[in-house]
């Protein structure tokens, strides 16, 4: 199981801007530190930590953070109507696009996803693969 995604930032400020406008309404909260942004879903007392954590923090090595080649951090939502707005919510504070949201050919019918990268260039999906909701071929 994955324990936490981390991706650097060198401008806290416009990573927490962008990363705000989203992960909330999927559930997550923000704790902040000196060492950064720290993403996480909420856990009952008594209860195990639901994971992934998600971190945005400055690189270790003090040189500029660089996004991965490769590399996307996908999350998921709970509808389509969701992944747009989200989507929408994410480009208005700093993200640029990277695939508008929709089916893709390539994926499985019930799988709407769009695309985005961070104002760090950090690849981001946002996706639904609900199956009380209309495929892509229906």
């Amino acid at each position: 199981m994955i324990a936490y995604v981390t991706v650097g930032a060198d401008d806290l400020r416009r990573a927490k801007r962008f990363y705000s406008a989203f992960l909330p309404a999927l559930g997550y909260q923000l704790s902040e530190g000196p060492e950064g942004l720290s993403f996480a879903l909420p856990v009952a007392p008594g209860q195990r930590a639901i994971l992934p954590d998600f971190y945005v923090k400055p690189t270790f090595d003090g040189r500029p953070a660089s996004a991965g080649n490769g590399s996307m951090v996908a999350f998921e939502a709970h509808t389509q109507k969701e992944v747009r707005d989200l989507h929408e919510a994410a480009l208005s504070a700093g993200g640029s696009d990277e695939g508008q949201p929709g089916f893709r050919q390539t994926y499985g019918p019930h799988f709407y996803v769009g695309y985005l990268r961070d104002p760090q260039g950090n690849k981001i999906a946002l996706f639904s693969s609900n199956p009380d909701e209309p495929g892509r071929d229906g």
